[in-house]
């Protein structure tokens, strides 16, 4: 097959007015900030003012949770406790050390200190070791449970179930005290609603579609979490320490799990994944509460809560989008610039060496050596003694019955936890229990049979989220230019997606979505790429095209491919070499003709597994020698043959 297709790939330059109107989206949402923040002293009346303060604090801590829970999936009850954190410093302080300036400041750093440290602890207990989102969750439910019967159990340190009151604080007015908490609120709503919107705010999105699919992008999902939950329980403290000061009481259902629950419930009013949507939930329930409370003080709550539930079943997505919606204009993602990233740099060097027939450094360096790779559920061996190796350069055909063992080798291979025994080593790294994150940061790349791609993020962002190992993502903004490696980008012409990079990736045929993921692998610039059925569902000549591709990613830029594939068609075209899986052991390795010859495979896919098993064990000894061998002559230098004396040079 030939490789002309990746010459000149062409490229999708369209212009995206669309970046002056989000512009133009923030530039109101700051005025009308600052028009709230200035004239509400001036609206509302003292008692409207005294609630409305509280309740705006109460919506900082009702942000962080839609940005933990509406962005990335991660269903909290414990931002109570790190607003209870907030409150509780400043009680403490000014209660115990008496109220200056000095120990104000003092305060509020300790309250950011002390909750951040909470939050690392509860993060890393919560998603350090992979565990499951219920898991998580049940975390930040005992979280605050925990700390409302520390400060219970305070005595008069803490003021126990009385908590604290009476102390001195901030002498300001309640006009002042509405502009802080409408001003923190607005610049907290303002950094997240950029932020969210920016291309690192769509990596929170992408942990929330497909968490799995980020680690096999090489992002570290657990450091990404605990970092946010780092931040969003800072901010909560900080709106906790700020309530404190203005409300001069300070009690342990501040911390609880009620409260926890209530800023749940807050989002999911306003609408979750809105940033905006919790301040309208926050302000409305306080403000209602309050009133409600005076005129029916044994009914309101039972209002609120049938109010509650007919919101959740008629306005699943919150009051906030049915508000919107007469004024709000439906206004696709960005589209940005498609390019052509520097050659894959480490790739293209190694393959240099691997098209001749003597790879050189550059192509061992690309390659890809298992030794005794075992899989074992229990007593049951899924795979017994893998030996293999492939070079940068490489295509390699891994072929074999249904439950042969050929993707339990492919997550042995890009997971060091999934091994039971042997030896596997990337680009000249030795995987030891290491995780796909830092399998793909050695110079792997997986795709998976079944498309694996993130449901809600266009196709554009998609890709930008495979990059990010090779550029930063900017926090303020989303990049005009998204640069690609050639063969990414010819993935993408060939099957349309060059033209569609608005489009949500749910909405993309079968075909598509196969496309797409393999444009995010080879996004990543792999060295040893492991393609589990990447044709599927793709038209015929879509299949030829991709076949060209992957000839080009072993032939021309040295990459090593590992490709799981049951059109044999197929792979006598692109496969170099041909690796047999029978049972969970290499029966045979060699070219497709030797493979197509063999009676030993045309029994095992004729079904006739007893005669199949005796000549597999006959021929494992024999492949095992033979890679021994070769394994041998890889390591020792070539040496020069001296001709007997008396022969002619």
């Amino acid at each position: 097959m030939t490789d002309s297709s990746l010459a000149q790939p062409a490229l999708a330059t369209r212009a995206d007015p669309r970046r002056a109107a989000r512009g133009r989206d923030l530039l109101w949402l700051a005025i009308a900030c600052l028009a709230l923040t200035v004239a509400g002293p001036w609206l509302f009346d003292t008692y409207l003012l005294n609630v409305l303060i509280k309740a705006l604090f109460f919506a900082v801590a009702a942000v962080t949770v839609d940005i933990l829970w509406g962005y990335t999936g991660y269903l909290t009850f414990g931002q109570s406790a790190f607003f209870g954190v907030g409150a509780y410093a400043a009680g403490l302080a000014f209660t115990h050390y008496g109220f200056s300036p000095g120990i104000a400041l003092a305060a509020a750093l300790v309250a950011v200190g002390a909750a951040a440290l909470l939050a690392l602890a509860t993060g890393w207990l919560s998603f350090y070791r992979g565990a499951s989102p219920f898991f998580a969750t049940v975390i930040s439910l005992v979280l605050p449970i925990v700390l409302t019967q520390v400060a219970l159990s305070g005595g008069t340190y803490t003021g126990s179930s009385s908590g604290l009151t009476g102390y001195d604080t901030f002498d300001l007015s309640l006009e002042a005290w509405y502009v802080i908490a409408a001003g923190g609120l607005s610049i907290v709503a303002l950094l997240a609603w950029v932020a969210v919107r920016s291309d690192g705010g769509r990596i929170l999105a992408a942990l929330r579609d497909n968490e799995g699919r980020c680690s096999y992008l090489g992002l570290n999902t657990a450091h990404w979490r605990i970092a946010l939950l780092v931040v969003c329980g800072a901010v909560a403290s900080l709106a906790g320490f700020g309530y404190g000061a203005f409300s001069g009481v300070v009690a342990p259902e501040l911390t609880g799990f009620v409260f926890g629950t209530e800023l749940i419930i807050w989002v999911a009013l306003g609408g979750r994944g809105t940033v905006w949507g919790p301040v309208l939930g926050a302000v409305l329930i306080n403000v209602a509460g309050s009133y409600l409370s005076g005129n029916m003080p044994f009914l309101y709550q039972l209002v609120l809560g049938v109010t509650f539930i007919l919101v959740i079943l008629l306005l699943p997505r919150g009051l906030l989008p049915l508000v919107l919606a007469p004024w709000r204009r439906r206004r696709p993602a960005p589209v940005p610039e498609l390019a052509v990233r520097g050659a894959a740099s480490a790739a293209g060097q190694g393959g240099a060496a691997g098209q001749g027939g003597t790879p050189g450094q550059g192509a061992a360096e690309g390659g890809l050596v298992l030794a005794g790779v075992a899989k074992r559920f229990g007593s049951l061996k899924v795979l017994e003694g893998i030996d293999l190796r492939a070079r940068g350069g490489e295509l390699l055909g891994l072929i074999g019955p249904n439950g042969a063992g050929k993707t339990t080798l492919m997550r042995c291979i890009a997971d060091g936890a999934e091994r039971s025994d042997g030896t596997v080593e990337l680009c000249g790294h030795a995987v030891k229990r290491d995780g796909p994150e830092q399998c793909v940061r050695y110079g792997l790349g997986r795709k998976f049979q079944n498309a694996n791609i993130f449901d809600t993020l266009t196709v554009a962002e998609s890709l930008r989220i495979a990059t990010t190992l090779r550029e930063r993502p900017s926090w303020r903004r989303r990049s005009p230019r998204l640069a690609l490696p050639a063969y990414a980008l010819e993935v993408l012409r060939m099957t349309g997606l060059d033209q569609q990079l608005d489009r949500v990736a749910r909405d993309l045929s079968h075909g598509q979505q196969q496309a797409l993921e393999l444009a995010m692998v080879l996004a990543l610039e792999p060295r040893v790429v492991l393609l589990d059925e990447p044709t599927a569902g793709l038209s015929k000549d879509e299949r030829a095209r991709i076949g060209q591709v992957l000839s080009a990613l072993a032939h021309t830029h040295g990459l090593c491919c590992l490709l799981v594939e049951h059109d044999l068609d197929f792979v006598a075209e692109v496969a170099t070499r041909i690796i047999v899986l029978h049972q969970g052991r290499i029966v045979m390795d060699g070219s497709f003709r030797e493979v197509a010859e063999s009676e030993l495979v045309r029994t095992i896919y004729a079904g006739n597994a007893p005669a199949a098993n005796k000549t597999t064990q006959a021929t494992q000894q024999a492949s095992q020698q033979a890679t021994e061998q070769a394994a041998q002559q890889d390591a020792q230098p070539a040496t020069p043959s001296i001709p007997p004396e008396g022969a002619q040079p």
